[in-house]
């Protein structure tokens, strides 16, 4: 078939964790060997035998309890998993104690550090015995507000070690942000860098943090990682009545690692809504089901193994870091990034790639079309023999990015692009080694995942059809709800309200005939003129191929009784929004989609608002054309960008 890109050869199949884990159940499980569509219809048919079957491939460290591996397996929310196992998250990251490399750390002024399995064990220790002598129990909660260096992972080991819940946000989120998060969970300790290095600059983190503890009474001591300066000023923290200390004085050097297990279910990390339209909601996914999830997804869509080395472009803000992290348990050497991935040139995260061999290499769609828009191929560039997958998300990938993996990184890598959220900590759609790549296309829905896509009555529609995506049934990494709502009121409002007993966070998506899905942007920024649905993916697909555009967003405006659709172009320099370039975007998108997602009005912007993790925000922006408030501007990159949406005197006419 022409829209093939990639099909695996049968030595990777045969090679690879899936046919492993097929061939250690299909004898005793019955379980038919044909193909992936087969185990996949096994695995929620049998759901309870499936993860006990992931949880003993993986080896999963834990107390096994006589109990039934799935109690209320038809209610939703309201299933729960394994009720009586109990283990630690970091127990199972921290297995391998040897001399293999655990983190391998850059940052953008090109330092590199490297920590084995045996040291990181010995820090994850050392940090661990100062936690519990300033008191820390399980289910105390324990912050970072930090860079993506290796000292977040040592605090986030050594606090998840004892039971203590964890939760993190990127250093460039304002006081605002941290205080509308972390001040929902009253922490007792936070971690911090004394500042970081991005895009050439020197960023401060200590007065920040000092801002954000002032408003914090929760918390008792902040810990201090020098980062910038050899000797960070303490003082400033410590004014706020707290009490400061130094990282690297922290506990004995002597300790042994020691490890809490508490129930499956037991509060590993909060992560958070966006927030752009309202305080951000507070999501606590429990240990035991982001544990089995990121095993799955890792060993068996993702095929990571021991001699892997695993990169992906995140923030300690985005779920990203936290799937990364749990990269460790599958043994493999994790890469780590700091800093803007085009500074000082767009093949900083390419050089490192080939320096370290990195195998599987993460990204997101934004990425990778400001490659292709700035005209670097790093398959011209740079020898990448060791790659053998890239993984894509953030946003929906259009298939021109497909064609550009293929034809600009490497043609002979799998490219998974992999859908999901930071409500569920993993995903819904995603890579396998056993499927064809085909453009434009994620390849399947996840092992014991019941995706599925529905019309507005909740009825499925046939391949081809888009509508909301779901999930028909329990999978251990749905939240155990919202922190703060006590009788789930919010958690049910949230997923289950629209589509009763059924799973849905607001994906307007489509199945494929071949088993895949595609996504076209938020069900809730969905365009709809006339009554027409149009995902405003599908736009921005056909807009971004002009070489004059860098970016776009698309909202609705009410407008005499309807809805029309507004486009905003951000231009390459020099260029201007004229008629016959704004001829030139409506010809593109009538060509390629239909009349109906030609736009109304075409205006060009400055700049386009984004949330820290790189999404583009329509709710914010129709918000403010509709002179509507935009409560969090704290969760976006460039707040000031939203400025520019104000008082427009084209959307007036």
């Amino acid at each position: 078939m022409q829209d093939i890109l990639w099909s695996p050869s049968p030595a990777r199949m045969a090679d690879s964790n899936l046919r492993r884990f097929i061939d250690c159940i299909a004898a005793r499980r019955d379980l038919p060997t044909g193909d992936y569509a087969a185990l996949h219809r096994w695995s929620l048919e049998r759901p309870d035998a499936f993860w006990f079957e992931v949880a003993h491939f993986a080896d999963v460290k834990a107390e096994w309890a006589a109990a039934p591996v799935l109690e209320n397996g038809d209610q939703m929310p309201g299933a729960r998993w394994f009720p009586g196992a109990r283990l630690n998250y970091a127990e199972n990251l921290l297995h391998y104690r040897d001399d293999h490399p655990a983190l391998i750390a850059y940052n953008e002024r090109g330092q590199r550090r490297v920590l084995s399995y045996r040291q990181l064990c010995a820090e994850v220790a050392r940090i661990a015995s100062g936690l519990k002598e300033i008191g820390i129990q399980p289910g105390d909660r324990v912050v970072g507000f930090l860079p993506n260096i290796p000292e977040a992972v040592i605090a986030m080991l050594a606090a998840t070690s004892l039971g203590a819940t964890w939760s993190s946000c990127s250093p460039d989120f304002g006081i605002a942000g941290v205080l509308d998060r972390f001040g929902q969970i009253e922490p007792k300790i936070i971690f911090t860098a004394d500042g970081y290095h991005y895009a050439g600059k020197t960023l401060d983190s200590i007065a920040p943090i000092a801002g954000v503890l002032s408003s914090l009474p929760s918390v008792a001591t902040v810990i201090v990682i020098a980062q910038v300066s050899s000797a960070p000023d303490l003082a400033t923290l410590e004014a706020n009545g707290k009490r400061a200390l130094r990282f690297e004085q922290m506990g004995s050097p002597h300790a042994k690692l020691q490890f809490q297990r508490l129930p499956f279910d037991h509060p590993l990390f909060v992560m958070y809504s966006s927030g752009t339209t309202g305080k951000p909601k507070c999501i606590v996914h429990g240990a035991g089901g982001t544990l089995l999830q990121h095993l799955k997804e890792h060993q068996l869509h993702v095929d990571l193994k021991r001699d892997d080395r695993l990169f992906y472009y995140t923030t300690c803000g985005w779920m990203m870091w936290n799937w990364l992290v749990s990269g460790l348990a599958s043994g493999a050497a994790l890469v780590l990034y700091d800093g803007s991935p085009t500074h000082p040139d767009n093949g900083m995260l390419w050089r490192i790639a080939e320096t370290e061999h990195i195998s599987i290499f993460g990204t997101s769609p934004k990425y990778l079309a400001a490659l292709e828009k700035a005209g670097y191929h790093p398959r011209e560039r740079h020898s990448l023999p060791a790659l053998r997958t890239v993984i894509s998300t953030g946003a929906p990938l259009s298939p021109e990015g497909f064609d550009f993996v293929y034809h600009d990184i490497k043609a002979d890598v799998q490219l998974a692009s992999i859908s999901g959220g930071t409500d569920i900590i993993s995903c819904f759609a995603l890579g396998q080694p056993f499927a064809a790549v085909r453009r434009g296309e994620m390849q399947c829905a996840g092992l014991g995942m019941a995706v599925d896509v529905v019309n507005e009555k909740g009825d499925p529609l046939p391949p081809g059809v888009k509508g909301e995506l779901v999930c028909r049934q329990p999978f251990p990494s749905m939240p155990l709800g919202f922190w703060g709502d006590a009788d789930q009121t919010r958690y049910r409002a949230s997923y289950f309200e629209r589509f009763p007993g059924l799973w849905h966070h607001g994906d307007y998506a489509a199945r494929t005939e071949t088993g895949g899905f595609m996504i076209f942007g938020r069900s809730d920024a969905v365009l709809n003129p006339g009554g027409v649905r149009i995902g405003t993916a599908e736009i921005y697909r056909q807009v971004e191929q002009l070489p004059e555009i860098l970016e776009s967003l698309c909202i609705s405006q009410e407008w005499q009784d309807d809805v029309r659709v507004v486009l905003f172009v951000k231009l390459r320099a020099g260029v201007d929004l004229d008629d016959s370039l704004r001829q030139r975007i409506r010809d593109q998108i009538r060509s390629h989609t239909t009349p109906r997602h030609v736009p109304a009005k075409i205006l060009s912007v400055a700049d386009i608002p984004r949330t820290i993790s790189g999404k583009i925000v329509e709710l914010a922006v129709r918000n403010v054309v509709h002179g509507l408030p935009v409560t969090n501007t704290e969760a976006l990159a460039n707040p000031a960008a939203l400025d520019l949406f104000r008082d427009l005197a084209e959307l007036r006419n």
